[in-house]
Order: structure tokens, then sequence, then C-alpha cells
């Protein structure tokens, strides 16, 4: 379908797709909303209404409409392999929300089955196509910091309300899969994908069942860089990482949801001092956005790296922000849930279970 423009239906209303992805969706060029479907029929309609596109009765329906070339899947994490699976074998192309799926070997059957019909599936990590990640790597490959032998993530959240779906372990609720697949993400977009979890804890809520705050130790045992991860969901609100070298050090603020108007601040420290290295405003969820239609219209599949052109208009930019390092591919995809598993035995053998 090159050059047509991606005919796009919404499978659930959840407030990432009405106050992010569906307001890029209306931005973005090469993209429009078709068909809209929710649990609540009324909410629909108003989505409808605002962004465009129909209003069907369900999910179903938005699969088994020709008009529709993709879909968008925001529902809870437990329900994103059905959904995703579904959508593929209707021969659309998928975005779905983070994590793809909530174990590695449905992760893996689902980017083979994308593949296998030459589809698109995109993991949404927004922050990966934000430029100030490649403006960091660039320093790296640089030499800014010397050798890396370490990096530092955290991305933590206050307290949520008490009906929030992140509280429900039937829904695939917890820190982990909710806020500390970001940093995650982070160490191998700077360490890359050969890393191994050392080890993890999480800490467990009793009355919810969920985990609500974690850390976890990962190693490249090539070079013996490590990756401290910290996530949370009943902490002060913090989103960085920092990379320390054997001569520099290098720390930014705001790495993972940064509003669009936000002007990224890179620290960087070395032998003659601090510098300051100042970016561009950017919208990181238009950019993914336009990512996605690039891909579907271009005729991508899941194995491939992010469009070539990559990147949201937002800033002023039309260059891929983090070019092959993207981090939509779906070998990136399966190991993030390889090493999302692998978190979650070593915090079990840490508090005397079987890491097996």
């Amino acid at each position: 379908m090159t050059g047509r423009t991606v005919r796009l239906g919404l499978l659930g209303a959840a407030d990432i797709a009405v106050r992010r992805i569906l307001p890029a969706v209306s931005r973005a060029p090469g993209i429009t909303l078709t068909a809209v479907a929710s649990r609540d029929p009324d909410r629909a309609k108003a989505l409808a209404a605002t962004y465009g596109g129909d209003a069907l009765p369900d999910y179903r329906a938005v699969l088994a409409d020709p008009r529709v070339d993709a879909v968008y899947v925001p529902v809870p994490a437990a329900l994103h392999a059905d959904w995703v699976r579904a959508a593929l074998e209707a021969g659309k192309h998928v975005l779905a929300e983070k994590p793809l799926t909530t174990d590695p070997r449905t992760t893996a059957e689902l980017v083979a089955l994308a593949e296998k019909s030459g589809l698109v599936l995109r993991e949404n990590y927004l922050f990966v196509h934000h430029p100030q990640h490649r403006a960091v790597l660039d320093l790296i490959a640089r030499g800014a910091v010397g050798e890396v032998r370490a990096v530092s993530a955290a991305f933590t959240i206050p307290p949520r309300p008490p009906a929030d779906i992140r509280y429900r372990p039937d829904l695939g609720g917890g820190a982990l899969l909710d806020v500390g697949v970001y940093p995650l993400r982070a160490a191998q977009l700077l360490l890359g994908p050969e890393l191994r979890v050392a080890g993890a804890v999480l800490r467990t809520d009793p009355a919810r069942g969920v985990d609500v705050a974690g850390a976890a130790l990962l190693c490249r045992d090539a070079d013996g860089a490590t990756a401290h991860l910290t996530f949370g969901m009943e902490h002060r609100y913090t989103s960085r990482y920092e990379v320390l070298g054997s001569t520099g050090r290098l720390l930014l603020d705001h790495a993972f949801t940064p509003p669009p108007d936000h002007r990224p601040v890179l620290l960087l420290e070395g032998p003659d001092g601090v510098r300051r290295h100042e970016l561009e405003p950017y919208d990181q969820c238009l950019g993914g956005v336009e990512e996605f239609a690039r891909a579907v219209g271009g005729g991508e599949a899941t194995g491939d790296t992010t469009g070539r052109t990559g990147g949201g208009t937002a800033g002023g930019t039309t260059d891929d922000p983090t070019g092959d390092e993207a981090g939509t591919s779906g070998a990136i995809s399966t190991r993030q849930a390889e090493l999302t598993a692998d978190i979650q035995r070593q915090a079990q053998y840490a508090v005397g279970g079987d890491a097996r």
C-alpha cells in the first residue's frame, strides 16, 4: 500500500490513546482514524466525533472492516497477546502498547506471525524516537565519556488511584511491566541486546498482589559493563539515566516522557568540567506515529528497523533520531520480553524461590 494513507482502527479507549496517540494521529501525515471500538459505546462515539472515523460495536467489527489497514491496541497488558494475534490473523498491521505481551514465548510467536504475514508489528515505546537519545549515542561514539563502564536508569511515578488497572494482577499490572520496561529498554539502547540479568528484586504489595517497586542489575559479559535499573509506582516522579565511562559521565533528565515543548539538556562531565548540550524540543509521540505510518505505507515488516526518514516534524527535524537502534524491530521486542522474564525469575530467586 505504498503511498496510500494508512487507515487506522482503535481497539479500546485507554487513557494513553485519548491523551497521546489520537491527537498525534490527527496531526501526523499519512495516517487517519477510520474506526473506533470501546467497551463503552458512548465513549467510542465521542472519540469518533472528535477525531473522525466510525464508532463500531466491538473490536471484532474493527478487525473485520475492510477499510482498516492497521490497528492500535492499547488494552491492558494481559490482553495484548489475544488482540494482537487476532489483528495479525485478520491481516492488519499492529501498533501495540508496551509490553507487547507478558511472556517471551508469546512475544516471539507474534513476531514470527507478523514476519510470515508480511505485516508491521510495533511495540509502542515512544521515547526511542526522541533525538535526545541519538545525541547521547553520538557523544558516546565520539569518545565523550571514554569506555562505557555503567548505565544507571530510573523511571518512577507517584501512586495511582486505588482502582487503577496497574494494581490488577489479572490484567498484567505491576511496576515492572508498566514502568520498569522503560529503563530496561534504555539499557538495550545504550549497551545493546547482549545483556544478562545478574540480579533483581521486586517489592510486592500483599494486598494487591502486584509488584509496586523494584530494581535490577544487568551485565554485558563481553566487557563487564553494567546497567542498574530502578522503577516503581509509589515514588517521586523520576525519568532519567546516566552513562558512566572511564573518563566522563553523561546525564539526561526527562528521558522517557518529555513533554513536546521540553528542551532537553545533556550534561557531560569530563576532565575539563561540565558542558551543557541543549537540544530542540521534539514531540516523540508524533514521531512514533509517523514512523508507524511510514513503516506500513512503505511495506516494512516486523523484522525491519525504523523508517530511514523517521521521527516527527515537531522540533524541525526529519532525521530518524535513533536509526537502527530505535527499538521497534521484532528482535528487540523479543529480547525485551526475555530480559523482563529474567528479572521476574531473578526476583523470585532473591526471596528463596526457584530462578529457573
